[in-house]
């Protein structure tokens, strides 16, 4: 019984570690805010990380899975990193305080209800992260990186990213 506490207060501890990795390209959001980090968990002293790509081609992908692995490495844990690709990411995994850390970054979060064709093909409401207008349009399909669309407040004029629904 010690030794599962113990080992269930070291998984405690390199989830932590691990969940305060901030993404590389919206460095204002950890992995576990995005939902990316599935799991923690020990086996044969061994630090497993499981985490999930936001998409197959996130250039930022093994620039992420080696911070969790340095992170751990670092807090003393003999760490290694899985790739998951089943289920699929979706940014409904996204945290509640992940999408109100990208709000106040100056991000639009995705609209939840990822699945839904609305949100997919059709037109979407996105609110402006500095008046809350939803008095907005779509500028490029791309913005900053490949995962978030560049959008104009007609409110407050002011240009925005938002973080596209997948």
């Amino acid at each position: 019984m010690v030794a599962r506490a113990a080992v269930d207060f070291e998984e405690s501890r390199a989830w932590t570690i691990a969940a305060a990795v901030p993404d590389p390209e919206v460095p204002c959001v950890t992995v576990a805010d995005l939902g990316i980090l599935r799991s923690v968990h020990i086996e044969k002293n061994t630090v497993i990380a499981k985490l999930t790509p936001t998409y197959s081609g996130c250039p930022a992908v093994l620039a992420i899975e080696l911070a969790v692995e340095t992170a751990l490495l670092e807090a003393g844990f003999d760490a290694r990193v899985e790739r998951v690709l089943s289920p699929a990411w979706t940014t409904d995994w996204i945290t509640k305080d992940g999408r109100e850390k990208l709000r106040e970054y100056g991000i639009a979060p995705p609209v939840n209800g990822s699945a839904s064709k609305l949100s997919l093909f059709g037109k979407v409401d996105v609110t402006c992260p500095r008046c809350a207008s939803t008095n907005t349009e779509k500028l490029s399909e791309f913005g900053s990186t490949a995962c978030k669309a560049h959008y104009r407040c007609l409110s407050c004029s002011e240009p925005f990213d938002y973080f596209k629904c997948i």
